[in-house]
């Protein structure tokens, strides 16, 4: 069964340290979903697939860390540098490996390429400097998306993908907290709209004081970006967000079965 830490006393928890050695640190960010859908859609997309799972789930489940490096600056998003949020991180799972943890998942409930790259050099180097950790414990990396079918295949569609706020999100966010979407789509320019399904990072504004490849770049949001929305969030349903869930939970219980019956032997 899934441990929620937030609900737990220290007895509790050597309980749970009986019953399993893994434990899953949900991460999502607060950021702009455009006007249909809330600021903590990605805390949702972390945490929502735990509670799910429920009892099928054999791992404790941290107190979900909800700030992270978006990339994006539109209204009521919080960024916090790469590199701030993958000391914390490594901090975190050191505290796990102290009290006795084997497995240490990261779930992922907001992606982006900064925060990954981050997140995936603060995990190897944790690993890299303490080799005698390294043989007794696993990190493990895991994006929500990455664990649906449904979700890999609409990021993958053609010429136009579902990234950000589109089709998947936005299903399910119906599925799992529908009182806080909202029955207004808005868009940005068509032609803004566009480039977003065709590249998540386009959004990028990307500028040097001057022309030479060793001058560092200046990223920042192109001006023209108003809302941000990069898919198709006019073809979510509930139905959608239940058959998503449901792949969700499905293959992050087959994960932490493997991990936990990987460390028996």
């Amino acid at each position: 069964m899934a441990y929620f830490m937030e609900e737990m006393s220290v007895r509790d928890m050597e309980h749970a340290m009986e019953e399993t050695k893994t434990v899953i640190i949900p991460v999502g960010v607060v950021e702009q979903h455009g006007y249909h859908l809330p600021l903590s859609t990605d805390i949702h997309n972390a945490v929502q697939p735990c509670r799910y799972a429920g009892d099928r789930l054999n791992a404790v489940v941290a107190p979900s860390v909800n700030y992270c490096f978006s990339g994006g600056e539109c209204m009521g998003t919080v960024n916090v540098s790469p590199n701030t949020f993958g000391l914390l991180i490594s901090e975190i799972c050191q505290e796990f490996a102290r009290m006795g943890f084997v497995n240490i998942v990261i779930l992922l409930g907001h992606g982006g390429r900064d925060n990954r790259i981050a997140l995936e050099n603060t995990l190897q180097m944790i690993l890299r400097r303490d080799p005698v950790l390294a043989k007794k414990i696993t990190l493990s990396m895991v994006e929500v998306d990455a664990l649906s079918q449904t979700c890999l295949d609409a990021l993958n569609m053609g010429e136009e993908n579902d990234f950000h706020a589109g089709m998947t999100e936005t299903s399910m966010m119906l599925y799992w907290a529908p009182e806080l979407v909202q029955d207004e789509i808005c868009m940005d320019r068509q032609d803004v709209a566009k480039m977003m399904r065709v590249d998540c990072n386009w959004f990028e504004k990307r500028e040097k004081k001057l022309d030479h490849p060793f001058i560092i770049e200046h990223v920042s949001q192109k001006e023209e970006v108003k809302i941000g929305v990069m898919g198709f969030p006019e073809r979510a349903s509930r139905e959608l967000g239940e058959k998503i869930c449901n792949e969700i939970v499905d293959s992050l219980v087959e994960y932490v079965d493997f991990l936990e019956d990987s460390r028996k032997f």
